[in-house]
């Protein structure tokens, strides 16, 4: 009796739920619309082709985030030049902040070109004169891009060589460190002094890399061992091979910093946490350098993606940049507004 009591109270929930249910199917409202082709950015800009309009009609539109941008010298037939590993890439957000360079400033083309130059994290603007492009481009399925903290290029390189020993954990966590405690008006290039002993003066002066300007021994043993960068011909994965193989110092934070430093252009600039910086005036903030804060100077979101050939890409556009004359670059540090 009382199991029948159960099953038939069982069956009347049963009945009440088959209604509502019916009831709901019958008056529900649609399914809302899929998302756009670009997960949301629907109505952005969503191929290369679609942003050099807007670059030419100066407009600022919002840009898909499957859109990324590297500047690099006019002639190269890859995303960085040969031989790099990874290629370092802008984001969809910085897209859309060169828009606004344009729009803001195309009546003074050089303010467009250097600016966005300065907004990546270039030093030695003063006198540039590399004819140099926007390269706006989407990625082959396969791949993806990566978030380059320090602790990201370890991982890559465990991946690519497993454990060798060559980056132990107690170096990488002095080096994040170092990064992590900066003090009020310290900036990266503060720690990038304080890890290699290279003075900050001297690297924005454009002075090399060497013992002259105060780099310690684990640096510049660092440099040597891992052989040519990539700049004069050689491939990074080369490179951090012969940095495990041939380097004989102490393993330590700026010993790490040189190896990045070499084979993967890491230079005193780089933030180790995917955000650009600069020390010149920040483009898209009026004011003179001398009176922009440390956090008003970093810049955009960046990433590191496989460096593929342009012609293996899904899409991409080549934008020419505009310089200038070098020298009449006052802008960088009086500020462009």
């Amino acid at each position: 009796m009382l199991v029948g009591n159960i099953l038939t109270g069982r069956g009347m929930l049963r009945a009440v739920a088959a209604a509502i249910c019916g009831l709901v199917l019958t008056t529900a409202s649609p399914a809302p619309a899929a998302p756009g082709p670009a997960g949301g950015y629907g109505s952005c800009i969503a191929t290369p082709a679609e942003y050099r309009d807007a670059w030419q009609r100066r407009q600022v539109r919002c840009v898909s985030p499957q859109l990324f941008g590297t500047t690099h010298a006019v002639g190269q037939s890859s995303i960085y030049p040969e031989g790099f590993w990874y290629a370092w890439a802008g984001s969809n957000t910085n897209l859309e902040q060169y828009l606004r360079l344009r729009r803001d400033y195309g009546d003074t083309p050089a303010k467009v070109g250097i600016g966005v130059l300065s907004y990546v994290g270039y030093p030695g603007l003063e006198d540039w004169s590399t004819p140099t492009g926007l390269a706006v481009y989407t990625l082959p399925p396969h791949q993806r891009a990566q978030v380059p903290s320090f602790e990201t290029w370890f991982r890559l390189l465990d991946e690519q060589f497993g454990d060798t020993g060559a980056y132990p954990l107690a170096a990488q966590t002095d080096l994040v460190y170092a990064y992590s405690r900066l003090r009020r008006g310290q900036d990266v290039v503060s720690a990038f002094q304080d890890v290699t002993g290279c003075r900050r003066g001297r690297l924005l002066q454009g002075a090399a890399p060497s013992a002259a300007i105060g780099c310690d021994r684990d640096f510049l043993g660092a440099l040597a061992a891992a052989g040519p960068s990539p700049y004069d011909g050689a491939q990074s994965k080369a490179c951090f091979a012969n940095f495990a193989d041939r380097y004989r110092g102490r393993r330590s934070a700026a010993a790490l910093r040189g190896v990045l430093y070499q084979c993967q252009d890491a230079g005193f600039l780089n933030t180790g946490v995917g955000l650009g910086y600069n020390t010149y005036a920040n483009p898209l903030v009026c004011g003179p350098a001398r009176e922009q804060s440390v956090r008003q100077r970093y810049t955009g979101r960046e990433f590191i993606v496989p460096n593929t050939a342009y012609g293996q890409l899904p899409s991409y556009v080549d934008i020419p940049l505009e310089l200038g004359r070098p020298g009449e670059r006052d802008f960088l540090n009086d500020g462009y507004c």
